[in-house]
């Protein structure tokens, strides 16, 4: 359904501005309306977070832009909590946005998108604070492309670890 989505969005909406959509996450937003936060690249390759409103009039599906930001004006990321699973997060402009992605794992591929294309194109001190690195960096052993593949895989190994502890006997 997503990658229907994302085709939907780079042919009506990105592909029109000579854009490039690296990623998208629902947001909850609005109780009546589907909203999405993008990360997209324009051909002056300027990174840009874009929200829009998604709508239907009739059978045709439609896309409004109601924010648009530059990374260079991203000051900060902020998680809200690292050690909990929960989807909030802010992101701090001149002004402090509050958010709530669709999932926890929705936020996480947000945040590593922006990181990764703050690494490509700005080289700036972007601070990402509340999140759990290790699933953030692109540097980390469990780095991978399947993106929210990459958190399943981390809860699964530590899962198997503690099953394998809890059969060790203890020493006495």
């Amino acid at each position: 359904m997503s990658s229907l989505v994302k085709e939907d969005l780079e042919k009506k909406l990105f592909k029109p501005l000579s854009q490039n959509l690296y990623e998208f996450i629902e947001i909850e937003f609005s109780v009546q309306d589907r909203y999405y936060l993008c990360v997209s690249v324009t051909k002056n390759e300027e990174v840009q977070i874009i929200m829009v409103k998604h709508y239907r009039i009739g059978l045709d599906e439609k896309y409004e832009v109601t924010k648009k930001w530059s990374l260079n004006d991203l000051q900060m990321i902020d998680g809200k909590e690292a050690d909990t699973d929960n989807p909030f997060f802010d992101l701090h402009f001149k002004k402090v946005y509050s958010l709530e992605a669709y999932s926890c794992a929705s936020k996480y591929a947000f945040a590593r998108t922006v990181n990764k294309l703050n690494h490509a194109y700005l080289k700036k001190d972007l601070q990402i604070v509340n999140f759990d690195s290790t699933y953030i960096n692109d540097d980390s052993i469990w780095s991978s492309n399947n993106k929210d593949c990459l958190v399943l895989m981390r809860i699964c190994f530590y899962a198997f670890n503690l099953v394998c502890l809890s059969l060790c006997p203890l020493p006495l």
